[in-house]
């Protein structure tokens, strides 16, 4: 096989790493609405904490972008 298939496989690989930290920042949000409906006291003191959990799931999404990108342009 050709090396440059490798390189398309390994970044399309990288890139599923992308779909699931989406998938990642919906559950968090998800959950913190469903927990903010049940008690909205408590939804102040953890709305920090969801931007949080969002903030790292989009840094590993990101990074999972930056070694797709990695991959194809070396």
């Amino acid at each position: 096989m050709d090396p440059i298939a490798f390189k398309f496989l390994g970044a399309g690989l990288a890139c599923i790493g992308m779909g699931l930290a989406a998938m990642g920042v919906g559950n968090i949000f998800g959950n913190f609405l469903s927990g903010a409906l049940r008690n909205p006291s408590a939804a102040d003191s953890q709305f920090a904490r969801a931007f949080i959990g969002a903030a790292l799931a989009e840094g590993l999404g990101i990074f999972c972008l930056v070694v797709a990108l990695v991959l194809l342009f070396t």
